[in-house]
């Protein structure tokens, strides 16, 4: 393939995820206030630290290029960002929980396939720095999703918990409606005598 339209696509690549990554660090902390499970709300704000890294690494690549850093819009992570963003308003407690775990490993999984993507365009341009640093954030995102998977472990759980709560509730409801109709049938009766 021609290294100069090679090379271009790698510099479309690296806009794209350094606009994601940008997207990502004013997201997080908005997730994790979110999140009811601590061990969740604990690696979204480990993750946020670890995006702000990713961020430095791509501008690192960018001067490697002789280029300024610039984003390119990712459209991709707008539409991940948005829906994680439903997902904290929409549901609660640990249903919400695991609806934002994942739209997490939705966007760790893009994160994935872009990084690997690049860091292979870096290879193939002999730019072996830059293809270290995306290999290292490449990893790092695995680890997260990973990390992801295991808060999801511990929350199934609490699923049960919750519909067993919500069906104590709704029972405990149907008898007080019910007893009242039957206080009321009681004392219509009373008073018929």
């Amino acid at each position: 393939m021609n290294q100069v339209i090679l090379r271009e696509l790698f510099v479309e690549q690296i806009q794209d995820i350094y606009d994601a990554e940008k997207q990502l660090v004013k997201a997080l902390p908005k997730l994790a206030k979110a999140a009811q499970s601590e061990d969740l709300a604990q690696a979204l704000r480990a993750h946020l630290g670890e995006t702000e890294t990713h961020v430095t690494r791509l501008e690192e690549i960018f001067e490697m290029l002789d280029m300024t850093a610039k984003g390119k819009p990712c459209k991709a992570m707008k539409g991940l960002v948005e829906e994680g963003g439903e997902a904290a308003k929409e549901e609660k407690g640990a249903r919400r929980d695991l609806a934002m775990i994942a739209g997490g490993q939705r966007v760790e999984h893009y994160e994935i396939s872009a990084y690997g993507t690049a860091r292979t365009m870096a290879e193939q341009l002999g730019l072996g720095e830059a293809a270290g640093l995306l290999q290292l954030t490449e990893d790092e995102e695995k680890k997260a999703d990973a990390t992801l998977t295991k808060v999801a472990e511990t929350l199934y759980g609490s699923l049960d918990d919750e519909s067993d709560d919500a069906d104590g509730e709704l029972a405990m409801a149907s008898a007080g409606s019910g007893s009242k109709n039957g206080s009321a049938s009681k004392g219509g009766k009373k008073s018929g005598r």
